[in-house]
């Protein structure tokens, strides 16, 4: 089920599901919001439920994707992750922001601030 399962976090477990779950969201235009994460990180497990509602609230607008720092290093070193819970947002390609720490309302504020905007754009455009 390493598929975009739509509603549901993604766990990337190697570089090419990565890559691909990132081309697929780009592709469709959706905003890629990456969690880079570590199984050992306390504040990683405590905002882990937050990621996974935002998935759940954002099914057909977002693609949400798990990155275990320790286990995709290339992955991590290639978005200059520093610190654990990193969360990155991508939209076709450019990076739209980033932030460390397991801020639930931020998290849940800039998920709904990208989303929103996309919707309000394509529904002007239309």
């Amino acid at each position: 089920m390493a598929d975009a399962a739509e509603g549901t976090v993604i766990a990337c477990h190697t570089k090419e599901e990565f890559d691909a779950q990132l081309a697929k969201g780009n592709e469709a235009g959706k905003l890629v919001v990456i969690d880079f994460m570590s199984p050992t990180c306390g504040a990683c497990q405590e905002i882990a439920p937050v990621f996974a509602a935002c998935a759940k609230e954002y099914p057909t607008k977002g693609v949400f994707l798990k990155v275990d720092i320790l286990e995709l290093k290339e992955v991590a070193k290639s978005y200059n992750i520093q610190a654990a819970p990193t969360f990155v947002f991508i939209r076709e390609d450019l990076t739209l922001e980033s932030f460390v720490g397991a801020c639930p309302d931020k998290l849940r504020n800039t998920i709904k601030e990208f989303i929103d905007n996309t919707s309000a754009a394509s529904a002007s455009s239309a």
